[in-house]
Formats: C-alpha cells, structure tokens, sequence
C-alpha cells in the first residue's frame, strides 16, 4: 500500500534533519493518512478511503464528498476515487435526464 492520498495525491517528501553542527541527514516526511469511511449521499453508502487529514478537512469544507469529487481535478485522484466520481456523476446525471 502506498503512502498517498487517495483524494489530493499528497504523497511523501524528501528533506534533511539538520543537525546543530549543521550535519545533515537525509529522512522522509511522510503525509498523516488515516483509514477512513465517508458517506456519499449520491450513492446513498460509506466509502472507505485511505486519505490525509488535510484531505478530510477539505472534504467537510466543501459540503461532503460528492462535492469534494465533483470539484477536484482527475489527476490527483486515485483510481478508486476516479471510480467514484464517475459513479456518482452517473447518477447524479440519470435523474436529470428522466424528467
């Protein structure tokens, strides 16, 4: 499993820990992902998402996560969350073109 965010695509940066002898060390700074379930009202079901806690502040932002989805640019998102968005474009679509 890769350490990145399904919905932003954050992913992990390189820098140095600096020392006080200014001696620096390469290290990783990794994003703070967490294992959550979102609820799309579209789809009318949780979604479980592997996502930053930026991303889920982002998300309650914006009203949700249909909304979060339709707004957010194809190629951050994973291939799951592009699965999704497709859905929920369908049907969000389908009641339109009934009436």
């Amino acid at each position: 499993m890769s350490r990145r965010c399904e919905l932003t695509g954050k992913g992990a940066l390189v820098g140095h820990t600096v020392s006080h002898s200014n001696i620096k060390t390469k290290r990783r700074f990794l994003p703070n992902l967490v294992n959550v379930t979102l609820q799309s009202d579209a789809l009318g079901r949780g979604v479980r998402l592997r996502i930053c806690a930026n991303a889920l502040k982002s998300v309650d932002h914006r009203g949700g996560l249909d909304a979060f989805l339709m707004k957010a640019g194809d190629a951050d998102l994973s291939p799951r969350a592009l699965l999704l968005k497709k859905q929920i474009v369908k049907k969000l679509a389908a009641p339109a073109a009934a009436s």
